[in-house]
């Protein structure tokens, strides 16, 4: 039931996902996928958003899940200098979760994540480099329900909201800018 849950949820057309092996010993059952911004469908170039998800399953329920079922996931995109500076950028980015969760009427408890902000500079021989930023969000759930699939699209948009491409709105379509 779980695994068809998955397989119909709606994919992005920003993104390329495929199934990964997933890691060993965090659960009895796991299936992991990973997601990249794809620069054929998007016409974006250069560095590109990138993710990670992955759903564990026990047969039964794991009190510190709250349940039998706990999402993973991991999400990282370049960001403009100046926003990853701002200390608001790593609310703004749970927000973006939290509303992709909602907006997918993805039901959930037990939420925990950090968002973490990265400015590099060039030295030496890498001092003709600018400045540049990344944004990583690594954040985990237990769903509340066997439907998966409002969880895998939640996610999805996260990693594409990072990248600067608008939520996944049904009946909205969305114009294909370049980045």
């Amino acid at each position: 039931m779980v695994a068809r849950s998955l397989a119909v949820a709606a994919t992005r057309a920003e993104l390329g996902i495929v199934q990964i092996d997933s890691p060993k010993n965090l659960a009895t059952d796991a299936i992991a996928f990973a997601a990249n911004i794809e620069t054929a469908a998007t016409g974006a170039h250069g560095d590109l958003g990138t993710g990670r998800f992955i759903l564990l399953h026990e047969p039964v329920e794991q009190e510190q899940w709250g349940g039998r079922f706990r999402v993973v996931c991991f999400a990282k995109s370049p960001l403009e200098t100046d926003l990853g500076s701002d200390d608001q950028m790593s609310d703004v980015s749970w927000d973006w979760l939290t509303e992709a969760l909602a907006r997918h009427g993805a039901s959930y408890g037990h939420e925990a994540g950090t968002a973490t902000r990265i400015i590099s500079s060039g030295f030496g021989s890498l001092a003709g480099q600018s400045d540049h930023a990344e944004l990583e969000m690594r954040a985990s759930w237990s769903p509340s329900s066997d439907e998966m699939a409002p969880h895998l699209e939640a996610w999805q948009d996260l990693v594409c909201i990072m990248s600067g491409f608008p939520p996944a709105i049904e009946g909205v379509t969305a114009l294909n800018l370049s980045r």
